[in-house]
Order: structure tokens, then C-alpha cells, then sequence
């Protein structure tokens, strides 16, 4: 009977330490589960930023296009020096409108290089209003 005693006294021994055994891998495992359930809020948060940004963004950049505008059909050259003052005199006569006050760019050039090939086609060219009138 004392052997059985001891033999059991031993499993029991034996079945304990396993159970401290687990019962430290699943305290780490629930540290690590913790640790990555914080990452992911943490990824989640900075995700909504992200696309929040990027809204607002795309909203910018939109925002500052409003104000371009894009001529085609104007030859090369016959701009002269000046790209603003010629589009101030020549793109009410040519929209045939009048606009008061006049027109303000606050830039205005040809878009892409000068073409090397002689093309018969001119290059467009985009304006930035400064000042107008939305109606």
C-alpha cells in the first residue's frame, strides 16, 4: 500500500509540474496576445489617420486645381514675353465675355518642353487664377 501511496504521490507530483508548466506558457501567451491586441488598436488608430490625411489631401490638391485653367489652339510664340498679360487682353475677347474687374493670374505657362519636331500642334497652356468672379 505504501508503494501505491508513493507512485501516486509521485503522478501527482509529476501532473502538478506540468500544470505549472502550462500554466506559465499560457501567462505568456496572454502577454503576447495582450502586447499584440495593442499593436493592432495601435495599426487600427494610425490607419484612420492615414486615410483622414489622405482625404484631406486629395481635397488640397482638387481645391487647388479649381482655380486652372487650360487654353488649347493658341500658337506658339504669339504670347510674346509676357503669358498673363496676353491671356488678360485675349481670353475675354476669345470666350467673348467681359469681366470686371479683369482677370488676375498669378501664374501662366505652356505646358511640356518646346517640341523638337516642328509639330503644326502647340503646345496647351495652363493658367492659375487669382482673382475671379464665381458666378
Amino acid at each position: 500500500m505504501d508503494a501505491s501511496i508513493t507512485s501516486l504521490t509521485l503522478e501527482t507530483k509529476s501532473m502538478q509540474s506540468d500544470i505549472a508548466g502550462f500554466q506559465s506558457r499560457v501567462t505568456g501567451l496572454e502577454q503576447r496576445m495582450g502586447s499584440l491586441e495593442t499593436q493592432i488598436n495601435t495599426s487600427q488608430e494610425r490607419e484612420q489617420d492615414f486615410i483622414y490625411l489622405r482625404s484631406k489631401l486629395t481635397d488640397m490638391e482638387d481645391r487647388s486645381r479649381r482655380d486652372n485653367i487650360r487654353v488649347l489652339g493658341i500658337p506658339e510664340n504669339e504670347e510674346g514675353s509676357d503669358m498673363q498679360a496676353f491671356l488678360t487682353s485675349t481670353l475675354p475677347k476669345m470666350i467673348s465675355l467681359d469681366f470686371d474687374p479683369p482677370l488676375e493670374f498669378q501664374r501662366a505657362h505652356r505646358i511640356g518642353p518646346k517640341r523638337s519636331d516642328n509639330s503644326s500642334r502647340p503646345r496647351p497652356i495652363i493658367a492659375c487664377l487669382l482673382r475671379h468672379n464665381q458666378t
